[in-house]
């Protein structure tokens, strides 16, 4: 089916008509009218605030994947160091892309079913010593196993040590989990449009820091997913491909509805669902993936599938009632499905009939 009557896929999740509706207009060329320029700072300031940033944001035409990518060729060379913080499929994933530029990478690695703890924080420590990296990476919202990482207190290590970057996949938190870009610390935040922020999966963005920006003009990397061309882009009218005008709007509908709602209130409505969520996996007799020691996400929720089932066969039957979750990747793959209670559908109505259909098919 192309749609569902209860969406619970975490990403890219529904689309709301206002947010649709820009693509029902004909654009000019995003080259040429003033008009494009305007939205563009407007929607960056819209992801500003949201960002809870003073800092640049970079709005690349592609989708999450590419402010990933960009965010480290453009400030990594071979050689480098980097200290990558893993609990799950995303954080060793960025682990091996940063190999693949010739980076020297050290893993401090928990299990998937982990987030952070003080006692982590002090094989951190260790490692920034030993290593002296000079970028850190770490995952907000690791959606494979439904955890959430405390960032703050690895971003006043990166500050006390001097470690020049700290790169935070923050794709599927935004909008969605309390964020402090500024205050605790992150260099580089990369977002998509297709989660929390529930529009099309056509748009990458990222924060970029004073410091971020002085070693992408030392790499001075040049590729269709490069940073270096975006820094004076929206002062100059000059950006370094025909962007999605479309997109851009549609992106610009979706921040302005979280602001309206005020971000406080739509992160509180997230934390309330997902608690909801929870509450009722367990009270069907469900396993929840983390441990009880880690942090839930406030956007997804990580099951384990039930012996008497399996996963295509659990899959199979919530689809048939009208209901789409999502399996996982990697070592979770057929042994977890995820519950996406992110962006539009953070809904305790929309929750509470996927509860109910969850039930009938147990």
């Amino acid at each position: 089916m192309k749609t569902y009557p209860i969406p619970m896929v975490p990403g890219p999740t529904r689309v709301p008509e206002r947010v649709r509706a820009s693509y029902q207009i004909d654009f000019g060329s995003a080259d040429m009218e003033e008009e494009f320029f305007e939205l563009y700072g407007k929607t960056v300031a819209d992801l500003q605030a949201i960002y809870s940033t003073r800092q640049s944001v970079v709005i690349l035409s592609g989708e999450g994947m590419l402010a990933l990518w960009g965010a480290l060729k453009s400030c990594l060379l071979p050689g480098d160091g980097v200290l990558a913080i893993a609990t799950g499929l995303f954080g060793y994933g960025i682990a091996e892309m940063a190999q693949t530029i010739g980076t020297k990478v050290h893993t401090v690695g928990l299990g998937y079913d982990q987030t952070i703890t003080d006692a982590d924080l002090e094989a951190v420590e260790a490692a920034i010593l030993e290593t002296r990296p000079k970028m850190i990476t770490m995952v907000h919202c690791e959606t494979p196993s439904g955890t959430l990482n405390p960032i703050e207190a690895v971003g006043r290590l990166k500050q006390h040590y001097e470690v020049p970057l700290l790169y935070v996949d923050a794709v599927a938190s935004l909008a969605g989990a309390p964020l402090q870009t500024d205050r605790w610390n992150i260099d580089l935040c990369l977002g998509g449009s297709q989660k929390c922020l529930s529009a099309m999966p056509n748009l990458a963005f990222l924060t970029v820091s004073d410091r971020a920006w002085d070693i992408v003009r030392q790499v001075d990397y040049q590729g269709y997913d490069a940073l270096a061309p975006f820094e004076n882009a929206l002062e100059n009218r000059l950006f370094p491909y025909t962007h999605n005008w479309h997109a851009l709007a549609s992106l610009k509908a979706a921040t302005a509805m979280v602001l309206e709602e005020g971000l406080a209130n739509v992160i509180a409505r997230h934390q309330n669902v997902a608690a909801y969520c929870r509450e009722r996996v367990v009270d069907l007799g469900l396993n929840l993936l983390p441990d009880s020691a880690a942090i839930p996400s406030p956007t997804v929720t990580a099951v384990k599938v039930p012996a008497k089932l399996g996963w295509l066969e659990l899959d199979q039957r919530l689809r048939q009632e009208g209901m789409v979750v999502a399996g996982s990747y990697g070592p979770l793959a057929g042994k977890v499905f995820r519950l996406g209670h992110m962006g539009s559908q953070a809904q305790m109505e929309l929750m509470q009939q996927a509860a109910a259909v969850l039930a009938s098919v147990l």
